[in-house]
């Protein structure tokens, strides 16, 4: 292995193979197989080290909680122009794993030919996944208020998928009744109400809280069952800017802003190495600073902050044997 690395690290190799290689069924494969044994090997380093960025929170541990996200960037020069000469982003969903800072593809939503539509891609991928997944394992998604359509999610409470969003300004619901919550400061501080609200007969949990520091009122939805903290529910939410924090890193610590190609395998392909490399950079590194819901440090009480532990970045030499073999440098 050590063998074959340093001669890769030696090979000068054309621009045309790069591109080529992206394209590549057999290639693909590779790299698939690749990004979920990276994955898992990098989630192993936090756990080993006792680190879980939200264990301060109760009734949790069942869940994979995961924000989720568009992230678009220029089209390939090459891209082909739509019928009404347009072109557009080229871009994917992304989703970061809460618990441990880990980084990954999700799926595809556009090359740049067409204007993009990511929750109706987020859909496809969500049930494609289910097919294979086991229902025992919950799943917990954060995403914008795009994503608040009360009855697909309510289907896919039967495989365990549940989300947290913010609810819609024009979102027509009918409130039914009042959940009780611990009203204590150091508990729910924010907390104004906690309720279940209706729309064309499907039930769902809405959180109302005011920031502290701003007075703002903030309104958040959630298929969770009603037995999860309030408070809960709104870090959870403000906690998906991380996930934009991240991708301003890949823009600017590594030059992320144009697709390499408008074929879709290569754009997927493109889309894994950038996640897998932005996973070993930044292996190690908080989920995020977010003490309060307007990502200021706010008042939070220290019980419900998330541990800042400090340790180094995971080192790890599989980023950087598929870079070689595919020829790419960030």
């Amino acid at each position: 292995m050590y063998f074959s690395y340093s001669i890769i690290g030696k090979l000068q190799l054309p621009h045309s193979t790069y591109f080529k290689s992206l394209k590549s069924h057999r290639r693909t494969s590779m790299l698939e197989a690749f990004e979920q044994q990276s994955y898992h090997l990098h989630a192993e380093t936090p756990l080993s080290q006792g680190i879980d960025y939200l264990k301060e929170f109760q009734g949790l541990d069942e869940y994979t909680i995961e924000a989720a996200d568009g992230h678009f960037i220029n089209h390939a020069c090459h891209t082909k122009k739509n019928s009404k000469g347009k072109v557009y982003a080229a871009g994917g969903i992304y989703a970061l794993n809460l618990r441990s800072g880990l980084l990954r593809f999700l799926c595809l939503v556009t090359n740049g030919t067409q204007r993009h539509q990511e929750i109706p891609v987020l859909r496809d991928h969500i049930e494609k996944q289910n097919k294979g997944n086991n229902s025992s394992q919950k799943h917990l998604y954060a995403y914008d208020k795009a994503v608040t359509d009360f009855v697909w999610w309510d289907r896919q409470k039967r495989h365990a998928n549940y989300m947290i969003s913010m609810l819609k300004e024009n979102s027509i619901a009918t409130l039914v009744e009042s959940i009780p919550f611990d009203s204590r400061p150091e508990i729910n501080t924010g907390v104004e109400a906690y309720s279940v609200y209706e729309n064309k007969g499907i039930k769902f949990n809405v959180v109302d809280y005011r920031d502290p520091e701003t007075g703002k009122l903030h309104r958040f939805v959630t298929t969770l069952p009603m037995t999860i903290n309030p408070r809960t529910i709104a870090m959870l939410y403000f906690k998906r800017w991380t996930i934009e924090k991240t991708f301003n890193n890949t823009k600017s610590n590594f030059k992320e802003t144009k697709a390499w190609s408008s074929n879709t395998r290569s754009l997927e392909n493109q889309m894994r190495l950038q996640a897998r490399h932005a996973t070993s950079r930044n292996s190690g590194t908080p989920v995020a600073v977010i003490r309060s819901p307007t990502q200021r440090i706010g008042d939070a009480p220290a019980a419900l902050r998330p541990p800042q532990t400090e340790h180094k970045a995971a080192q790890s030499w599989l980023p950087q044997m598929a870079l070689r073999l595919f020829g790419i440098k960030f």
